[in-house]
């Protein structure tokens, strides 16, 4: 026993004409050039988001390497050249294989603020990759903990003036994301 699997269309069937076509066409191009400027709003305000997510999970990246490789890391910010980075603290190896290097999303600005002083000394003026003592620095000890010369906050400044701030826990072991609320409350 066979079983039909098609028909087989004659010529007498309807089908879709050309002018069909177009006019289905001429339609989409039209809902496009419509939602065309909502969709890139939408991309912008992830380019921000993005950003402070790999930021914080670069945090994260240089508290793990510091106490699996028992080496102080070092988080820098080249705020001029807007790039940041991660590599081993100058002295301690010739030269970091696992070092990264990062460029700032287009149309975002970074600013480093609440930089505490040391003793004699403030957390800019730790050396860095690009030779520069002027860097601000996230220090991380190899037992985990971030070094109190570290900046308290970060933060990501869109063009159109949005922002998001990256700053420490309360209990000040790592660095996370603060929403509107949280920093409405700190106000």
């Amino acid at each position: 026993m066979t079983l039909p699997i098609g028909k087989i269309k004659s010529k007498g069937e309807p089908a879709f004409t050309l002018i069909e076509l177009i006019l289905v066409m001429a339609i989409l191009l039209v809902v496009l050039a419509v939602a065309a400027p909502s969709l890139s709003n939408f991309f912008k305000g992830r380019t921000l988001d993005s950003e402070s997510r790999r930021i914080v999970a670069l945090t994260r990246y240089g508290q793990e390497r510091a106490v699996s490789e028992g080496v102080p890391m070092v988080l820098w910010m080249d705020i001029k050249r807007d790039i940041y980075g991660l590599r081993q603290e100058t002295g301690y190896t010739v030269q970091d294989v696992k070092a990264v290097e990062y460029d700032l999303g287009k149309d975002l600005k970074m600013e480093v603020t609440d930089v505490p002083k040391a003793i004699g000394q403030t957390a800019v003026t730790r050396q860095n990759r690009n030779a520069d003592a002027t860097l601000p620095v996230i220090r991380f000890q190899p037992d985990g903990f971030i070094d109190e010369t570290s900046p308290q906050t970060i933060i990501l400044r869109e063009a159109t003036g949005e922002t998001v701030w990256i700053s420490k826990s309360r209990n000040q072991l790592n660095y996370a994301v603060q929403t509107n609320r949280l920093l409405n409350a700190m106000r």
